[in-house]
């Protein structure tokens, strides 16, 4: 392309941020041109990146839509897309409208600082997945802390304080050591470029260590367990667009920096620390699945059924196989759809009765036949159901690992049992059964909210009955990955081999 069209779909929310910004006072009319910018903006942004789509060639593993100009000293803007990072960019730009419209009536206080900081985290987080140079990488991806710190902190519930610094500090804490693993990666490869640095071979002893550096980072992120307490208050004090964007993408970046960094550039230590990522995965599948069906807030509940989901996406990832890549890849995005959906069925009704409480509702069927619909077509997909894109993901990561360890993919499958009977149980609590007296003058979801589901709804059974388009976009990019990953772990191991012949040939000195 003749034109950064990259750099485009990345900074033009600053654009529009700027804009809002201009806007003086904080009259209805101006909170209304805030509200409005936003939005065009947002579905600017998502129009220029679907060309991304249409003029991306999924036959090929390279990173396209390049762009590189000296910057720092040790270290350039360079940008780029391949088949695992583009995605991730359409997820991110197709949910923000979606977040905007969501919060026209719900945020009534700061609503031009409340857009402009939503605005700022789109910018952020394209950049995240679009960045091709370690130190630019590290600024997107720590700079997006700063605008949720404040969703959460300006316009969350009663504990929101308590809950932006603990999302804050966890972060940030773990991405201290990435920090000084980046540092230790330009001091022995020479540059901060990713390209080069994926072809760079490093030393085992830096792997291992390094490896531990960015797994801070990035299970943090996800969140993995243990690591993962964070999340539940996030989710619950957040703001519902917030809980969108945390669960839908944020997230993300964890499993993305591992599919990145991790697996690419870490060949050998992802191997041999491989069954710790299985063990930590499956304790999270199992444990917060079971903690889900304690939870009384349905928020916390979602919030813990993420934590399992996102067990299968590191299981699928580290099991190093095509099935279970792919599986991986496009379980994050089918969780970044039903998720975003999830929260905000949450969200239509606390915005009518003011609480979460499972125990408050109960019958809603009864007031609210097309909310039931939604919320059903939603819980089925987060169960795993065939037909819907939660099944593809799950199905892909078992199969992927279960030619690996048989142990491990079948300790796993609890996890689909075990979410059936937390989602099926709070879908019963919530629509069926005799209508609460709580709840009897709830009305049904309006045009806008129509608007909002619609697009989820049909993404959620299209990519369910027809993923192939999704996994054709990352299947180069993902064939290149586990074929230099494969021979640099058979590398590896036949050096391996050859040092233990040395020592076996040593001849024996006779004791004295």
């Amino acid at each position: 392309m003749t034109w950064p069209i990259l750099s485009v779909v990345t900074f033009l929310p600053l654009v529009g941020a700027l804009f809002i910004m201009l806007v003086r006072g904080d009259a209805p009319f101006a909170r209304g041109t805030a509200r409005w910018v936003a939005l065009w903006t947002t579905l600017v942004t998502f129009a220029i990146s679907l060309v991304l789509v249409a003029r991306f060639d999924p036959a090929s593993p390279e990173f396209q839509f390049v762009e590189k100009q000296s910057w720092l000293g040790i270290a350039n803007y360079h940008m780029g897309v391949d088949g695992i990072s583009l995605p991730f960019v359409i997820l991110t730009t197709g949910l923000m409208p979606i977040c905007i419209l969501a919060s026209w009536t719900a945020i009534q206080n700061r609503v031009k600082e409340y857009m402009i900081a939503f605005l700022v985290l789109e910018t952020l987080m394209v950049g995240t997945f679009s960045a091709l140079d370690l130190v630019l990488f590290y600024l997107f991806f720590e700079g997006g802390l700063i605008p949720m710190f404040l969703i959460i902190g300006v316009w969350g519930g009663p504990r929101r304080v308590y809950a932006s610094f603990k999302f804050f500090l966890y972060t940030l804490l773990g991405s201290v050591l990435m920090l000084l693993a980046i540092m230790a990666m330009y001091w022995n490869a020479g540059t901060t470029d990713i390209p080069a640095l994926l072809r760079h071979g490093f030393p085992l002893a830096l792997q291992k260590w390094a490896w531990f550096a960015f797994l801070a980072s990035f299970a943090v992120k996800l969140p993995m367990w243990p690591v993962h307490t964070w999340l539940p208050d996030a989710h619950v004090e957040a703001p519902t667009a917030g809980s969108v964007i945390l669960a839908a993408i944020l997230l993300k970046m964890g499993g993305y920096g591992f599919l990145r960094f991790s697996l690419p550039m870490f060949p050998v230590a992802s191997h041999d620390f491989a069954p710790l990522i299985f063990t930590l995965s499956v304790v999270a599948i199992v444990y917060t699945s079971l903690v889900a069906l304690m939870q009384e807030d349905m928020k916390k509940l979602i919030a813990y059924s993420s934590v399992a989901h996102m067990g299968f996406v590191t299981m699928g990832i580290f099991a190093a196989t095509t099935q279970g890549v792919a599986g991986g890849i496009f379980q994050m995005i089918s969780h970044g759809i039903v998720s975003a959906a999830l929260f905000l069925c949450v969200g239509v009704v606390y915005d009518r009765m003011h609480t979460r409480e499972i125990a408050f509702y109960g019958g809603l069927v009864n007031r609210m036949p097309l909310y039931a619909f939604v919320f059903m077509v939603f819980t089925l997909a987060n169960v795993g159901l065939p037909g819907t894109s939660g099944f593809i993901g799950e199905f892909l990561s078992l199969i992927g690992t279960f030619r690996i360890n048989i142990p491990v993919a079948t300790l796993a499958t609890l996890g689909v049992i075990l979410s059936a009977a937390y989602a099926l149980w709070l879908y019963r609590k919530i629509v069926f059964g005799v209508l609460k007296p709580t709840v009897a003058g709830i009305r049904d979801i309006g045009w806008r909210e129509a608007v909002i589901f619609a697009p989820l709804v049909a993404l959620t059974i299209l990519i369910g009955v027809a993923p192939k388009p999704v996994l054709d976009m990352s299947a180069a990019s993902v064939a290149q990955l586990l074929d230099s990953y494969g021979r640099a772990v058979k590398a590896a191991a036949a050096e391996e081999s050859v040092r233990d012949l040395a020592r076996i040939d040593q001849p024996v000195r006779p004791v004295r």
